[in-house]
């Protein structure tokens, strides 16, 4: 969200590289003719180091510090390289690796994300490299080379491509004869995993996590001593539980050398009947953004926000010295000498008429960065302190300048389990953000899709981007709305879970607003499949959330013509 108004966001785009595609065929196919992709003898072993990233790093270099050892996604054990092309660099990462002279190698590797190459160069014969133009699940890339008379090293390497997102890579292989460096030993039993703690429950279910360890590439949850589920994370949560009834837990990790011991156990009680993770919010509902800082825009107290608005998010939160934690100061100056006390008492007026006052924490300005244990138990901690203080309902999460999905969820497990069911979760990613089920906001949030209240994506300052069908759109129309809505609708959210995010005005935003009118007729496109534009969903979402908007101000400030037209509207939905 944005402090200041009219700022728009441009993001460079390049031609997809089909040259560098066909030449990668082209060299594929003369492989195959050639005779040198080849199955590896039994002698052979893999001659790449840190070939699954474990030890960070280590025998990588990588372009412009593109590179980095991240603990998800991963194919195999705890670590794989996330690399990020920007500018000019591609995101290249590179390891010398020792090889025999007048042998054949296998070359693979395991890639995620954006636009993936893998190659290989000084070969003294005919350097090959493949490619694949992304993917949200892991896939193989494959060739196979031949070394020169007097090769007795070569440069394996992957990269990106310019303009596109992050790609992943796990588990590279250089398959033939040992070219003096041996082999790394393979794995040995993990250790038992530690910090095994309970979120959320319900009346039949109650959620874990602990932390990774090193070497493991899954987990075996146990309840009362009986294997209960697995996991390939450092999440899970065990169903078909009897209400109000207390059970042990433990956890143990596994890999392909055996299972750990189980951890510590511990006890959690599921909740009684009819206190489940319902929430005051309406089946249908609309958030406004409610600014603690004068940026040109209407100045409000609370108590100004229509009705229209069932979630008011307090906007923001800001960032201590402390990673992860947050405070709120209220702008008491800005806001005309609006008083601590009487904004206080206004959250509970809110309250009493029904609605949500939640905080917000990031913003177009936000700093507040959640990346390991400590910071997530910081952010947690402090939240619930917030919540506490002030009453808020719960918790708004715009990280515009990066999210850590797997400490982002731990922050907002740890506070479900101190806030109990009634907590309300929201979300403002970019465009850009939920593009992919790999993206770390939508990650986040399906890995906390038990607790979740909803998704109001930024449908604006983004520029054109592509819909469920594949095809491109351009912001300010009724098919850019319903067909990115589609991703979050058909990508593993409940329909519950979604909303549509716009400017309250022109001056909202430095591009992307629509006319209340658009937003309505892509509201029943989506829940009725009436109003439609071009494109058409499969089929309706009746449940869908409702809509959002920066800011209820900015409302303020055209009048309310944004609310007094969707606030209605997102009521009669069915």
């Amino acid at each position: 969200m944005e402090r200041s108004a009219g700022r728009s966001r441009r993001r460079r785009r390049r031609s997809r590289p089909l040259l560098g595609g066909t030449l990668a065929v082209a060299t594929a196919a003369a492989l195959t003719v050639t005779g040198l992709v080849s199955t590896a003898q039994a002698a052979d072993i893999n001659n790449a180091k840190n070939a699954g990233f474990e030890s960070g790093l280590a025998n990588w270099t990588c372009s412009g510090g593109s590179g980095a050892a991240v603990s998800s996604p991963v194919r195999s054990g705890t670590s794989a390289l996330k690399a990020t092309p920007a500018g000019q660099d591609n995101a290249k990462c590179s390891q010398s690796v020792k090889v025999k002279p007048n042998s054949t190698y296998a070359l693979s590797s395991w890639v995620q994300g954006g636009y993936a190459y893998l190659g290989v160069s000084g070969t003294g014969t005919t350097d090959v490299s493949t490619w694949t133009p992304g993917s949200s699940s892991w896939t193989k890339l494959s060739t196979s080379f031949k070394t020169g008379a007097n090769t007795t090293s070569v440069t394996v390497y992957t990269h990106g491509w310019y303009g596109q997102a992050a790609y992943f890579a796990d588990d590279i292989e250089v398959t033939g004869p040992d070219g003096g460096g041996g082999e790394e030993p393979g794995p040995v039993i993990p250790a038992a995993p530690a910090g095994l703690t309970a979120g959320a429950t319900t009346t039949s279910s109650v959620a874990l996590s602990w932390n990774a360890v090193s070497g493991a590439t899954g987990y075996k949850v146990y309840r009362n001593g009986v294997q209960a589920t697995t996991s390939t994370g450092t999440s899970a949560t065990v169903t078909g539980l009897t209400a109000d009834t207390a059970y042990q837990f433990s956890v143990s990790a596994t890999n392909a050398a055996g299972e750990s011991v189980k951890s510590a156990a511990i006890s959690a009680r599921t909740a009684k009947e009819g206190t489940g993770p319902g929430t005051s919010v309406p089946k249908h509902a609309v958030t406004g953004y409610w600014q603690n800082f004068n940026n040109g825009a209407a100045v409000q107290k609370l108590t100004d926000v229509p009705a229209d608005y069932d979630i008011i998010a307090v906007s923001f939160a800001d960032a201590t010295p402390t990673p992860g934690q947050v405070t709120f100061n209220l702008d008491t100056a800005g806001l005309n000498g609006y008083t601590d006390a009487q904004f206080r008492a206004d959250i509970k007026t809110k309250q009493a008429q029904g609605k949500n006052v939640i905080i917000s924490i990031g913003g177009e300005l936000g700093t507040v960065r959640v990346d390991n244990d400590a910071s997530a138990t910081a952010f947690a901690n402090s939240v619930y302190a917030l919540m506490q203080d002030y009453g808020f309902n719960g918790v708004d999460i715009d990280l515009e300048n990066g999210l850590n999905a797997t400490y982002m969820t731990k922050a907002l497990r740890q506070l479900s389990a101190k806030a109990g069911s009634g907590l309300v979760i929201t979300m403002a990613p970019q465009t850009i953000d939920m593009q992919s089920t790999s993206g770390e906001y939508f990650k986040t949030a399906l890995n906390i899709k038990d607790i979740l209240t909803v998704v109001n994506m930024q449908y604006y300052n983004s520029g054109s981007m592509l819909g469920c069908d594949g095809k491109v759109y351009s912001q300010g129309s009724v098919d850019f709305l319903t067909a990115l809505a589609c991703i979050q609708l058909e990508g593993g959210l409940d329909p519950s879970q979604v909303g549509i995010g716009v400017p309250a005005s022109t001056r909202g935003a430095g591009s992307g607003y629509v006319s209340p009118s658009i937003v309505n007729a892509a509201l029943d496109c989506l829940t009725k499949g009436t109003n439609c534009g071009s494109f058409k969903p499969s089929r309706t979402y009746p449940s869908l959330r409702g809509a959002m908007t920066w800011s209820t101000n900015w409302d303020a400030t055209a009048g309310f013509a944004w609310s007094k037209a969707v606030g209605p509207h997102v009521r009669s939905l069915p």
